[in-house]
C-alpha cells in the first residue's frame, strides 16, 4: 500500500498492479503538448551556458506501440 511507480502508465497498471485494486492515477500535465522540453544550464557565474540535454519530448504519435496499447484486451 502507498506506492509510488515512475514509468509508462499501461505497463506499470498490467504488470505491477492487481486488477481492480487502483483507486486513484495522477497524470501530470500538459500531455501532448507537441513541445520537446530541455534542461538548461547556467555557467559558474551564473550566466547563461548553450550546454542543454534533453529532458522529453511531449509528443504522441500513432505506432506500433499505440496501436498494440488500442487492441490490448485486459487478463
Amino acid at each position: 500500500m502507498n506506492h509510488l511507480y515512475y514509468g509508462d502508465n499501461l505497463t506499470v497498471l498490467r504488470d505491477s498492479i492487481r486488477d481492480e485494486s487502483v483507486d486513484l492515477i495522477y497524470l501530470d500535465p500538459p500531455f501532448n503538448s507537441n513541445a520537446s522540453y530541455n534542461v538548461l544550464f547556467k555557467g559558474l557565474s551564473g550566466s547563461e551556458s548553450a550546454a542543454q540535454i534533453e529532458a522529453f519530448d511531449d509528443t504522441w504519435h500513432w505506432n506500433h506501440s499505440a496501436e498494440a496499447a488500442h487492441l490490448y484486451t485486459p487478463r
